[in-house]
């Protein structure tokens, strides 16, 4: 998880809280979103960072870095539909519902047909309620749910109203699917694999997931973190959406 680019002695400490505004990253797999905030940090001696959405360690794809009086549209950022991409593996169920969990069970999966596994998709496009997992952010009493569950502690999770506005199997060949989901803030694709899995009766998992799109922002305009790091100032300045682009333009 080493990623090269130290230019602390270019940013001297607080100079680069000028700069305002969103940042896109492309996230590497491996680090958690925190971990890519405080590399962020530490890098350019930037007091305020912060992040608009949280992706799994494995996930990849688009990060939002709130930077200096953008860590104000937190809640702006944070409140858009999100686009994904992934893989889903037939067969496997795993504790944490993706592929860096404990494996549960393997059944086989060979009997799910294409038409199969749309079917289920089409069930779970629109309005839906959906139980949070277990291995999550979400807090209870002001812990997260993943701290009881390295404990062996399973709570009563609350279902969720989320919405799907496109569920698409992108590519299929048995045990493993392609796919991409566009859904509102908060819905844990992991889930939706693992409860299309159930209703096939064979189980499932998220063996990858890539986001490509957060509200309008896309994917496309990122860059990888190893490269942000590696930017100068004036650089790091030209890669910088603005507060004025963000709120004039509604991003």
């Amino acid at each position: 998880m080493t990623i090269d680019g130290n230019r602390a002695q270019a940013f001297p400490h607080g100079s680069s809280d000028s700069l305002d505004g969103l940042l896109l990253v492309d996230k590497p797999s491996g680090f958690t979103s925190h971990d890519v905030v405080a590399k962020f940090r530490s890098t350019f001696r930037f007091k305020k960072v912060g992040h608009g959405g949280t992706l799994d360690p494995a996930a990849t794809g688009l990060l939002v870095l709130l930077l200096g009086r953008g860590t104000k549209l937190s809640d702006r950022v944070m409140g858009g539909d999100k686009t994904y991409e992934g893989t889903m593996k037939l067969g496997v169920t795993t504790h944490t519902q993706d592929a860096d969990g404990e494996i549960l069970e393997e059944r086989d999966a060979s009997q799910v047909t294409r038409d199969m596994l749309e079917a289920e998709m089409r069930r779970l496009t629109g309005d839906i309620m959906q139980t949070p997992p277990m291995v999550s952010a979400i807090k209870q009493n002001g812990v997260p749910l993943y701290k009881l569950a390295r404990k062996g502690v399973e709570v009563e999770r609350a279902a969720r109203l989320i919405h799907i506005y496109d569920f698409r199997l992108l590519d299929f060949e048995t045990p493993c699917a392609r796919l991409s989901v566009r859904c509102t803030k908060g819905t844990y694709v992991r889930t939706l694999c693992a409860d299309i899995g159930e209703a096939l009766g064979c189980g499932a998992h998220l063996e990858s997931l890539r986001r490509t799109r957060s509200g309008s922002l896309s994917l496309n305009d990122a860059l990888p973190l190893a490269d942000i790091l590696r930017l100068s100032r004036e650089e790091l300045r030209a890669r910088l959406i603005s507060m004025h682009d963000v709120i004039s333009k509604g991003l």
